[in-house]
């Protein structure tokens, strides 16, 4: 496994506590070009030369998409048609969790992403906002699973609840999302013991903290991977959330200041605070 930062001056590559710095000059978007990244960050990092892990990050991505996958686990489901009962659209929810078709959408452009250690957004003209932790996968142009990076997907629960055709603007605003705080390069599938915790912390005291694992998560990355390449071309790859199966209570909402930290082994720990 390589860890890949991207700070200032452009890669770090960690492995075992070991740092490098490429020597080939390579990008983000390199590593999502190749047939085989893994393979090309193996050999970048044997021949790079020796480097510090600087203080701050820039999100790991290039010029990628984001994308997302929902309703992928049964804490999700719930809260979805709970979030829409009173206008009627729980069923859907229900519905696009025993079919065949997973439900995907667009999440972001790289502008949109927020760095680890930068303020992550809620809409003004939302009054129930909530972060939601997801593994997210790295495939290259190809499709292909080469890494994993921990995504905050924002969402305003009450624009989305109030009708699904509003998705796109509970989802898709500046800085609706947060990537890092290093892209994971493997060729092994995690575990499904892997566990995503979230805590939520205001002035210092968690007011929210929950757990999951991968094996809570109906469909497989192979599955979610297939469905977003069917007819969709990503020349630069593109990044994919997962889902989430930790929603913090319904009468929880962000706030301001509040600071969100997701943590998955062994990619590390994403903290973001609300702006």
């Amino acid at each position: 496994m390589i860890r890949v930062f991207i700070d200032s001056t452009g890669l770090l590559l960690e492995q075992a506590g070991v740092l490098t710095r490429p020597s080939n000059g390579l990008t983000i978007d390199d590593l999502f070009r190749a047939n085989d990244p893994v393979a090309l960050a193996q050999q970048t990092f044997a021949t790079g030369r020796p480097a510090t892990l600087p203080h701050s990050f820039a999100a790991p991505i290039g010029t990628q998409e984001v994308w997302a996958a929902g309703v992928t686990y049964l804490r999700s489901r719930t809260a979805r048609m709970e979030e829409s009962k009173d206008t009627g659209g729980g069923t859907f929810y229900d519905k696009v969790y025993h079919a065949a078709r997973p439900e995907l959408f667009f999440k972001g452009t790289p502008h949109r992403v927020a760095a680890p250690g930068q303020a992550v957004r809620i809409r003004a003209d939302s009054q129930w906002n909530v972060p939601e932790p997801e593994l997210t996968l790295a495939l290259n142009h190809q499709g292909k699973l080469f890494g994993y990076t921990i995504g905050n997907d924002m969402s305003s629960r009450d624009i989305e609840g109030e009708n699904p055709l509003y998705l796109p603007q509970a989802k898709v605003y500046d800085r609706s999302t947060a990537l890092g705080p290093c892209l994971l390069i493997t060729g092994e599938i995690l575990p499904p013991q892997t566990r995503i915790a979230i805590e939520i912390r205001r002035c210092g005291t968690t007011v929210f903290s929950g757990t999951t694992e991968l094996n809570q998560l109906k469909r497989t990355f192979a599955e979610l991977a297939e469905f977003l390449f069917r007819d969709n071309s990503f020349p630069n790859g593109t990044y994919l959330m997962t889902g989430t199966g930790i929603v913090p209570p319904d009468d929880f909402t962000l706030q301001t200041a509040d600071e969100i930290r997701i943590t998955i082994e062994p990619i590390g720990t994403l903290i973001n605070p609300v702006g």
